[in-house]
């Protein structure tokens, strides 16, 4: 165990992510209590703040305590100096532990700053690694070169939750319930949608809707009756037609038949994701994905045949058991198909996680990711056409790496962007979905969840609603 010792309550979630970003495997405890005798620590750290002082373990560090954001980067950097020594290992992205870093070299790209300006501002106060930094730059002018079409102020973008799937992967930490439990109440969840869809688009009247992204879950876990139903409520209420981008989350091929991607082809969505997660046969069968590497063969060639000219395919890197040999092999399968969009995740091991609560089941196989494994990916992008353009982190990534998107030209994600660089006010319809509310070009984001639990959110829907609408009126002032 590591042992953190406070002098009062405070960045505690900063330090620890920093810590177990070092030593992912080890408990990491923080408290203002004294240091444990016996405990059988690897090591204890003690962090005392005052108005002007920060001392770690004896070391003296000027701050202002007022200034928040300025004191936290001095105390992380300090503790990622004293780790580093300690085990002799950098971290790729540096301090940068709990922020996107593109929303970093992006902010100051908008503000005029040069490449040089920037790769010295994220060396010097996050110790970001070269490589790291030209991988931010090179997403974030991509990014800027892509909003500059987006308005910020008078637009909005629309995402719908479906929270059903076939069944849940090992590693989900996602909002989902089995589809088979639910048939009955299919009708009712899609009439609670409608009341949001309703409310949406008459309290954002005055608005451009610029991209609307359905996600889950799985929404094609839905059977075709209720895809046709959903997909024809969303027409009803939103102008589909003048939109950016209209992306459904086909996911997984257990969940996609013929029938359900001539449906959409009927509407006007016009990108889709088909996502195998790995080509490895052993691998699906353990992560619980039950669909075999023939059937993600089988249902992309029907969307191509359906004329479906934007798919993205999802990856994760780090599973269970997967080899950097089974790593190549996927890609290579991927690279048969040639896909639009390849979108590389680096396995985030989330506490609500089957993988990760049954812990112990699993120690018997690797867990790997490296820059290696993130290398052979970028070269697979690079050599179907595609380039970089969107990334972000999450806690606990396998290597402390991150996610990336690759595109072919003109066909990148621009939800994906509007998501995490949160430019531009997001309406989340759905259980588990959450809005947000951005104001004073992405200056001001606020949010307003609905509830995760299905039968809750039909019968608590108005309230929801109720909320959003004093959220809008409060924090946007649209209404």
């Amino acid at each position: 165990m590591i042992y953190i010792q406070l002098n009062e309550d405070n960045f505690e979630y900063d330090i620890y992510s920093l810590v177990k970003a070092f030593y992912p495997k080890e408990e990491v405890k923080i408290s203002t209590e004294p240091t444990p005798e016996d405990a059988g620590l690897l090591f204890s750290m003690q962090v005392n703040y005052s108005d002007n002082v920060l001392t770690l373990d004896g070391r003296e560090i000027e701050i202002d305590y007022s200034d928040r954001p300025d004191t936290k980067n001095r105390l992380k950097l300090a503790i990622y100096e004293s780790l580093s020594k300690r085990n002799g290992k950098e971290l790729p992205w540096g301090t940068l532990t709990g922020i996107r870093p593109t929303k970093i070299s992006l902010g100051m790209i908008e503000d005029g700053a040069d490449d040089e300006a920037i790769a010295s501002y994220m060396k010097d106060t996050y110790r970001t690694s070269d490589a790291k930094i030209d991988l931010s730059l090179q997403v974030s002018h991509k990014e800027h070169e892509l909003l500059s079409k987006i308005d910020y102020d008078n637009g909005y973008s629309v995402y719908i939750g479906i929270p059903f799937c076939p069944s849940t992967c090992l590693y989900c930490s996602f909002t989902s319930y089995p589809i088979g439990l639910w048939k009955k109440k299919l009708d009712d969840y899609l009439d609670a949608l409608e009341k949001e869809m309703a409310f949406t688009a008459e309290s954002c009247r005055e608005k451009s809707l610029t991209t609307i992204y359905i996600g889950g879950g799985t929404p094609t876990s839905l059977d075709e009756e209720h895809l046709e139903k959903l997909l024809t409520l969303v027409d009803k209420y939103f102008d589909t037609k003048s939109l950016l981008e209209y992306t459904i989350e086909a996911g997984r091929p257990d969940s996609i038949t013929y029938e359900k991607l001539q449906i959409m082809k009927n509407h006007p969505v016009s990108r889709i994701s088909i996502n195998p997660q790995t080509m490895n046969q052993k691998t699906l069968d353990l992560i619980g994905r039950f669909h075999k590497v023939e059937d993600i063969h089988r249902v992309y060639g029907w969307a191509r045949e359906l004329g479906f000219d934007n798919i993205n395919m999802d990856l994760i890197l780090g599973l269970p058991g997967e080899t950097i040999e089974d790593v190549k092999y996927t890609l290579d399968e991927v690279e048969k198909m040639a896909p639009d969009n390849l979108t590389v995740h680096s396995l985030a091991l989330k506490h609500s996680a089957r993988l990760n609560i049954d812990r112990e089941s699993y120690d018997d196989y690797l867990i790997e990711n490296s820059q290696t494994h993130m290398d052979i990916c970028l070269d697979c992008a690079n050599h179907m056409g595609m380039n970089a353009y969107y990334l972000y982190r999450q806690k606990n990534m396998a290597a402390n790496l991150e996610n990336i998107g690759y595109a072919m030209p003109g066909k990148e994600g621009l939800y994906n962007i509007l998501i995490m660089e949160e430019k531009q006010t997001i309406m989340a319809l759905g259980a588990g979905c959450s809005c947000k509310f951005v104001a004073d070009h992405g200056k001001t984001v606020t949010r307003c969840e609905n509830v995760k639990d299905v039968q809750l959110y039909i019968d608590r829907i108005d309230e929801m609603i109720d909320r959003k609408r004093e959220r809008l009126r409060e924090d946007l002032k649209w209404l």
